[in-house]
């Protein structure tokens, strides 16, 4: 070989080093090939919840991490997700009303107001069902997530939109990165961020919580109106909100029609599905932070929990697709003694939770 050929095959060889070289660099990886991973969270679990009731819901492909939560609670109080930068989640579900509502109906930035009162936020990592809203059109709190912000009489934005005003802040691409190892931003992380902050919302030490763990006493009022609550002949609360002590969400995640209507302007769980013995069904509620959470029922109809259990008592509407838990609408409800009211309201507000509407993580970050 003579020396000039030598030369020729450093060179080449050399080359091919720098080509191999220059296309590792190219080569694009996720950021779970790269080895990142966000610190894991885990929520916290009231003990009676970990006694009485099966583990939460979380999706094994968005797990709680402190990075996570903090951006999906910053992305909940933050407007900018909003057509115009002036409607944040937390406009219409706010802390101090257990995350949702005081008003019947939440304006969207143009002014114009749903037809439905704004669910409250909590214990949700526990709807085995996983159907949110009050007619249970969407499955998964990543899915729930998405939803207000195109909502056309809420946040009236679109997602590219939204997307961009995200991409082009001086903060979230980082906070995305922290949280998901990626500076670009989609809907996708966006939801799922805000799904493992509003995980985060647990309600678990209300005075009846606090009863159970023997810490204090309920009154001879409260005990009665417990006694009212899981009576068949009187409140028959139960079979829609659950069987103390073992149900500690007060809520059986089912829809029901509970008589409030004989026609319906809003088919509920049956606009949702179509079938025509649904219609007028809604989503039954948690009782849990009933102080906080008025106006009541889907469209918040009623004021006051008096109207509420005056509703159950004497004020059954028959239609045709009514529950048949509903056993008393022949008579337009159980007939409460004015004294059964009376304790069934204290019993009631027993389930109501101020450390939870009080909690610093749960308020709006400076």
């Amino acid at each position: 070989m003579n020396i000039f050929k030598s030369i020729q095959l450093v060179l080449l060889f050399s080359c091919s080093f720098l080509l191999i070289q220059s296309c590792e660099k190219d080569k694009k990886t996720t950021p779970e090939e790269e080895g990142y991973e966000a610190t894991p969270l885990a929520l916290e679990i009231p003990q009676l919840f970990e006694e009485k009731i099966p583990a939460p819901l979380i999706p094994q492909d968005n797990p709680q991490t402190v990075e996570g939560v903090a951006l999906g609670k910053k992305l909940f109080f933050d407007p900018i997700l909003s057509g115009d930068n002036t409607l944040a989640c937390a406009g219409c579900h706010a802390p101090s009303a257990g995350f949702s509502d005081n008003r019947q109906f939440s304006p969207g930035i143009d002014g114009i107001e749903g037809r439905r009162n704004s669910m409250p936020l909590f214990n949700l990592a526990w709807n085995f069902e996983e159907s949110f809203f009050w007619d249970g059109r969407t499955t998964t709190l990543e899915n729930q997530a998405l939803e207000p912000v195109i909502d056309p009489i809420e946040m009236h934005n679109t997602w590219p939109e939204a997307v961009a005003s995200l991409q082009a802040s001086a903060t979230y691409p980082e906070l995305f990165e922290n949280a998901f190892g990626t500076t670009t931003i989609d809907s996708t992380l966006v939801s799922k961020a805000i799904a493992q902050f509003v995980r985060t919302l647990i309600s678990g030490n209300s005075r009846y919580d606090q009863y159970l763990r023997g810490e204090i006493e309920l009154t001879d009022s409260e005990l009665n109106g417990l006694e009212v609550y899981v009576d068949e002949n009187r409140g028959d609360c139960f079979h829609c909100h659950g069987t103390p002590p073992n149900n500690l969400l007060w809520t059986d995640n089912a829809f029901h029609n509970n008589g409030l209507d004989e026609t319906f302007d809003d088919l509920g769980r049956g606009g949702a599905t179509g079938d025509p013995r649904e219609f007028g069904a809604f989503k039954t509620p948690s009782l849990r932070n009933l102080a906080y959470t008025a106006p009541y029922m889907h469209d918040g109809r009623f004021e006051t929990l008096e109207e509420v259990i005056n509703h159950y008592s004497e004020g059954l509407v028959y239609s045709e697709t009514i529950d048949p838990l509903m056993k008393a609408v022949s008579e337009g409800g159980v007939q409460l003694t004015e004294k059964d009211k009376k304790d069934l309201k204290a019993f009631l507000l027993t389930l109501s939770d101020e450390g939870f509407i009080n909690n610093p993580d749960f308020q709006k970050p400076n």
